[in-house]
């Protein structure tokens, strides 16, 4: 019997816990998950500091220059009074009893003296404007992203403890493909294959296997390798060609998902062998493959890597010709808050997934309204 698509989706996410953490440096971090939240080391800033190129002030003005300070200095050892000003520079330290800075654009200066308004407290960082000394800045299970290795870096941090990236094996089946070349009658070429490499950024491809049909073969590919995930195309079904059930069987292979009421992509299936690797069966057709990659895979994926669960992505769309029973995956193009269904969505083709930037997620009975949009 199949199974519900979302029911298929959690399925996945609950088949694995978060692989082993590590310590890397922070650029071996980029795309990672974090395993501990992101802990500011020092305050930001670690002193009061200038927002901008002017003077410091105390007090009414007009104001006596009494000194200078660059980014990079110290912290000028003195107190302003009132009456005096300080030459400071963006991200300088400003000195102790300073009100407030006033832009060099807004002075005038006759001598020593400057004219100007100034505000209480304006254009003045005052320490641990930003966090505190200890204060959680990102929490654990978020993806590293370039502003959190900044963020990171900016808290005193050189390394970051992260979950490492799963492992996947790729094996392709099917004595109909080709590899290379036209396709001609009776051939086609394999389009999953190529398709999958950019689908799992999350993960470490480790390699590639093409196979025939032939079930030994199939067997040996599954029982051998040190993958995380093992992710097969082509014999998910019930064809004579199509090997894959039994094949785990004969593994003892536990199997969590044999089939999911999504279109396209019935025969996709999750299983897990008796040593916990995760088999993940694909479809033979490509755009039944690749939804069965965001039904299945994506989800396993991310739980492996310790990637949290994020809120989903909703837009409206009018009509996506709702399937009675089935969930529908359909290729759209996002326009502000709607999306809007490219077409060609034959589940042997992949040209409505070559010119969408989405997929809409289509309820049973769906008549318009919001949608779950998986991106692409």
């Amino acid at each position: 019997m199949t199974m519900p698509w979302t029911l298929a989706r959690q399925t996945a996410r609950d088949a694995a816990k978060p692989l082993d953490a590590t310590e890397l440096a922070l650029p071996d971090t980029l795309g990672l998950a974090l395993a501990s939240g992101v802990r500011a080391l020092t305050d930001q800033p670690t002193c009061a500091t200038s927002a901008m190129d002017g003077y410091a002030v105390t007090g009414p003005g007009p104001w006596r220059v009494v000194g200078r300070v660059a980014a990079g200095d110290p912290v000028p050892g003195m107190f302003l009074r009132s009456g005096e000003a300080f030459g400071v520079a963006t991200g300088a330290p400003v000195p102790d009893g300073s009100d407030a800075v006033v832009p060099v654009e807004l002075c005038s200066a006759d001598g020593a003296l400057l004219v100007a308004d100034a505000l209480p407290g304006k254009h003045i960082r005052r320490r641990a404007e930003d966090w505190s000394a200890g204060d959680e800045l990102v929490p654990a299970g978020s993806p590293v992203t370039p502003a959190v290795l900044g963020l990171a870096a900016g808290a005193g941090h050189d390394t970051l403890l992260v979950h490492r990236r799963p492992r996947v094996a790729v094996i392709v089946t099917g004595d109909e493909l080709l590899h290379a070349g036209l396709p001609r009658p009776g051939r086609v070429r394999d389009a999953i294959g190529p398709m999958l490499p950019g689908l799992l950024t999350r993960a470490c491809l480790v390699g590639t296997t093409h196979l025939r049909d032939d079930p030994s073969a199939l067997t040996d590919a599954l029982a051998s390798g040190q993958a995380d995930v093992l992710v097969t195309c082509g014999a998910t079904s019930a064809g004579p060609a199509d090997h894959l059930r039994r094949v785990l069987a004969g593994l003892g292979a536990e199997v969590l998902v044999s089939g999911v009421a999504c279109r396209p992509g019935h025969p996709m299936l999750l299983a897990v062998l008796p040593d916990g690797r995760c088999v993940a069966g694909l479809p033979g057709n490509p755009f039944a493959a690749l939804a069965a990659v965001l039904t299945l895979l994506h989800p396993l994926l991310d739980a492996l890597g310790g990637h949290a669960v994020r809120p989903p992505v909703t837009a409206w769309l009018p009509d996506g010709g709702a399937h009675r029973i089935d969930t529908r995956l359909v290729p759209v193009i996002r326009s502000g808050g709607l999306v809007v269904p490219v077409g060609h969505d034959r589940p042997g083709s992949l040209r409505g997934a070559a010119l969408a930037d989405a997929f809409a997620v289509v309820p049973p009975g769906h008549r318009g309204g919001e949608v779950e949009v998986l991106a692409l």
